[in-house]
């Protein structure tokens, strides 16, 4: 008998867990770390959408089973979200799933439309489940740059010349996790006829919507005419809202791929909890400027972190859109790897990041870090990283900090 299952083995060793390990050691020993490792936002849920769940969870009717495919109501609002963000009509019945987060949709879809042995374009690095749930749905992965651009195109132009079988999906995420990358309409345009051409599902995350700090907003890959046709997009509430723990999440687009998610997720399960989804349906339908809120403490996290990380040495690419900075190993620590500098880093600046290599092997010279603390507690991991970095360069650590990144 086998020591391991057969989809367990397809899995690889969880890479943060080093570094997940070597932090609850240095919290054991009473030693403060700095987490800005877990995309885990920090805020509280709006007062408002929390109220709405309080009103539902006191009417006993609510405890009952729900359904797996989300209340009437809730799905309608989030038709109603597609069409003032995007123009976008959808159809609430055919075009329209709510999911226990974009996670489990991604996932379940996965195993809905794959069958063993077929090949999927994954970006790569790209969030973990991109990948995975097609792995563990029995497929074959096959990695194409993770830049919105024509490096990606002419690989997904390889990919269909040179694969054996011709893909069936490809995912694209944008803004991305963990790169930040943001996509324009021009390339889901050329992203939408490339794969109509060639039979190609497009499965999009679009997670982080609402967390964007430039003039234009990112655009939705179903404002493409015709990308209907082949594409579901999938979305959440707990970045835009700060509802990470309450797992509500979306699947929009193709009746086709639609049906296929409603059809696994009936056997599965029966829905996220009556009182989520009617909090959730409060959330879309009610007051925005929670939204606006949100992404001006993710801008204002991220000037400081940036600005804070440049004065101490370490060039990090201002990111458009996200909540994390991809942020590349210093040089002299490049040989290391993402594991050994996140470890390295936990251990002289007590922060934790995430190594880079846990969204796939092309990801291995970056580490990402998340705006997930408050100013204060950024400007003591800014200083803790000048002197890790100055001390470790051999220049002395400076004692102050704050008016760098003030």
């Amino acid at each position: 008998m086998s020591d391991e299952f057969h989809r367990i083995r397809r899995l690889p060793p969880y890479v943060f867990a080093e570094v997940n390990a070597a932090k609850a050691k240095a919290r054991a020993e009473a030693e403060d770390i700095i987490d800005l490792g877990m995309g885990n936002p920090d805020s509280a849920t709006p007062p408002h959408i929390v109220a709405k769940l309080v009103e539902a969870v006191q009417d006993p009717r609510t405890h009952r089973y729900s359904s797996s495919k989300g209340i009437p109501g809730l799905r309608r609002a989030l038709a109603g979200y597609y069409e003032r963000r995007f123009g976008v009509t959808l159809n609430p019945e055919t075009e329209v799933i709510a999911t226990l987060g974009s996670k489990e949709g991604l996932a379940n879809l996965a195993a809905a439309i794959t069958s063993p042995g077929d090949t999927i374009l994954v970006p790569n690095p790209s969030y973990p489940i991109h990948q995975f749930g097609f792995i563990i749905a029995g497929a074959s992965v096959r990695s194409v740059p993770a830049t919105p651009d024509e490096d990606m195109l002419q690989a997904l132009d390889r990919a269909v010349r040179h694969s054996v079988p011709k893909p069936t999906a490809l995912i694209v995420n944008f803004p991305s996790n963990p790169t930040a990358y943001l996509a324009d309409l021009d390339f889901y345009r050329e992203i939408v006829v490339f794969c109509r051409r060639h039979g190609i599902w497009i499965l999009s995350d679009l997670a982080y919507a609402e967390i964007y700090f430039g003039d234009r907003a990112p655009p939705s890959i179903l404002q493409v005419e015709g990308a209907k046709d082949i594409a579901v997009e999938f979305t959440s509430l707990s970045k835009t809202y700060s509802m990470p723990g309450w797992r509500m999440g979306f699947a929009a687009g193709n009746p086709r791929l639609i049906n296929a998610l409603t059809r696994m997720k009936s056997y599965l399960d029966y829905g996220a909890f009556t009182p989520i989804q009617v909090a959730a349906t409060a959330a879309l339908n009610g007051p925005q400027d929670c939204v606006q809120e949100m992404r001006e403490l993710y801008r204002e996290r991220r000037d400081v972190l940036i600005k804070g990380l440049h004065a101490a040495g370490w060039e990090v690419p201002n990111p458009e859109g996200s909540m994390f900075a991809w942020a590349p190993i210093p040089p002299r620590y490049a040989d290391l790897g993402s594991v050994e500098f996140s470890k390295l880093l936990l251990a002289r600046a007590k922060v934790a990041v995430a190594p880079g290599i846990g969204f796939g092997e092309h990801g291995d010279g970056h580490v990402r870090i998340a705006f997930v603390e408050n100013t204060q507690r950024l400007r003591q991991a800014l200083r803790n990283i000048r002197g890790f970095l100055q001390v470790d360069n051999g220049s002395p650590a400076e004692p102050a900090f704050a008016g760098d990144v003030a």
